[in-house]
């Protein structure tokens, strides 16, 4: 998967690793703050 001139690997690579838990955590918080709005 690339985005612009960034290469990343989700399955491979520690860089890709850690981009998928900081994504993982971001999208949570982002899905948590956005249902206490709503609700």
């Amino acid at each position: 998967m690339r985005i612009g001139n960034t290469e990343i690997r989700p399955l491979g690579g520690g860089i890709g690793c850690l981009l998928m838990i900081l994504f993982s955590i971001v999208a949570s918080v982002v899905l948590t703050v956005l249902v206490n709005l709503v609700l």
